[in-house]
Parts: structure tokens; C-alpha cells; sequence
């Protein structure tokens, strides 16, 4: 099988993104970080992903982006409840760049070439990060600033599955997977015993495609409402 770095946050769409790694013959390696997002809690859901979906192996690093805050994620800046005009405050600032650069790294240490990354530009927040323009520019980053690209021996791949999908296609994809969206966390703030909040951006988000799947989210909220 042929090895490929997976980001896995633990959240919904990177659950999927991992399930459509391994369909397609690939042999996931699976990367997290704990970056001092106020939402840590997701991170022991990626590790309940990884084991259910299974992967060859499973690294958590510690990046501390608190140091420069700038985002409701990692500052104390106050999570938005309503949706808002423009890049939203729980942006992190260069974040997939960051995870990708980290995903490069482990893939020149493979000898890999893939990586996934379970960015989306229908239903999601706005974010630059997100865009095709972004995975591209990050493609050809890469064949310049590794060894393996400078001299041929790669060519890097950044894998985006969902990033056309809608909220509800991506859950449906992952349910014909198999994936058990009970385990995944996607909430910016959730509670001390990990239920999530039901109002922020990405609970709405994620909320509505369920709704529209026909089904109820399977996570913990506080609330119903």
C-alpha cells in the first residue's frame, strides 16, 4: 500500500478523510496537534477515529500558537454565537499551513509523496486555508522546499476529498464508510465534558447536515435547542 499522511483533527470531516484514504488502497499515516486550542477535546476523539478506522501509526505534536493568539481558538477571544461577515474570528491564523508543512516533513521521512487534508469550500466558515487556490500553492511550495521534490525523486500530492462536497455529502460518504460519527468532536467550545455547544459556527454547520442527511447528530450537546 502506498503511505500517506493524514491530518486528523477528530472532527467530522477529517474522520471522513481518513475513511477515504483507506478505501483508496492507501496506508494511512495520521497526524494531530495539540496547537493550545481551547477545543482540545477533539484530539481524544482522533484518537478513537485512528483506532477505529485504523491506521499504521499515530502522531499527536504539541505546537503551542497560543504564544501569538490572534484567534477566538487560541486567545481569549469570545466564540462567536452568530454567524458573521467575512474571515470569522476563529480563523487561526496560517494553521493548515502550519499542519501541512509538519505532514511534508513527515512524508520526506517516509519516503512518501500524499498527503490529505479534510479541507471544504461549500459548507465551511469562510476560511482561506480552505480553497483549492490554497492546496494548490501548498503542491508546488512543497517540490521546491524538500529535497525529495528538488531533485525529482517526488511529487507531492495534497489530497482534498471533500473539498466540493456539501455537509450532508460529506456525511453520507463517511456513513457508506462506515465511519461512527458518535466518535468525532467538531465544536469550538464545548463544555469541561466535551459536549458541544450546539451555536458556533462549526456546531451550526455541522448540525444542518445532519439535518438535511435526515438524521440526528450523534455527538453530545448541552442542549437540544
Amino acid at each position: 500500500m502506498t503511505k500517506a499522511i493524514v491530518l486528523l483533527s477528530g472532527g467530522l470531516d477529517s474522520a471522513t478523510t481518513l475513511a477515504i484514504a483507506r478505501t483508496q488502497d492507501f496506508e494511512p499515516y495520521a497526524l494531530s496537534f495539540r496547537y493550545g486550542q481551547r477545543h482540545a477535546v477533539e484530539l481524544d476523539a482522533a484518537r478513537d477515529i485512528a483506532a477505529q478506522i485504523g491506521v499504521a501509526a499515530h502522531h499527536i505534536v504539541d505546537i503551542d500558537l497560543r504564544a501569538f493568539g490572534g484567534s477566538a481558538l487560541t486567545a481569549d477571544i469570545p466564540v462567536p454565537t452568530e454567524p458573521s461577515g467575512g474571515i470569522p474570528v476563529t480563523y487561526v491564523p496560517a494553521r493548515n499551513t502550519i499542519f501541512l508543512s509538519f505532514a511534508l516533513a513527515w512524508c520526506e521521512v517516509l519516503d512518501a509523496s500524499d498527503m490529505f487534508i479534510g479541507v471544504n469550500a461549500v459548507d465551511y466558515s469562510g476560511y482561506p486555508d480552505c480553497r483549492p487556490e490554497f492546496i494548490r500553492a501548498f503542491e508546488a511550495l512543497a517540490g521546491l522546499a524538500t529535497k525529495a521534490g528538488v531533485e525529482g525523486a517526488v511529487k507531492f500530492k495534497v489530497h482534498a476529498p471533500l473539498i466540493a462536497m456539501s455537509k450532508a455529502a460529506i456525511i453520507r460518504r463517511g456513513l457508506a464508510l462506515g465511519v461512527d460519527y458518535s466518535l468525532t468532536r467538531s465544536c469550538y467550545a464545548p463544555d469541561s465534558a466535551g459536549r458541544a455547544c450546539g451555536v458556533c459556527d462549526s456546531c451550526r454547520i455541522r448540525r444542518k447536515g445532519f439535518a438535511e442527511v435526515g438524521m440526528q447528530d450523534p455527538a453530545p450537546y448541552r442542549s437540544e435547542g
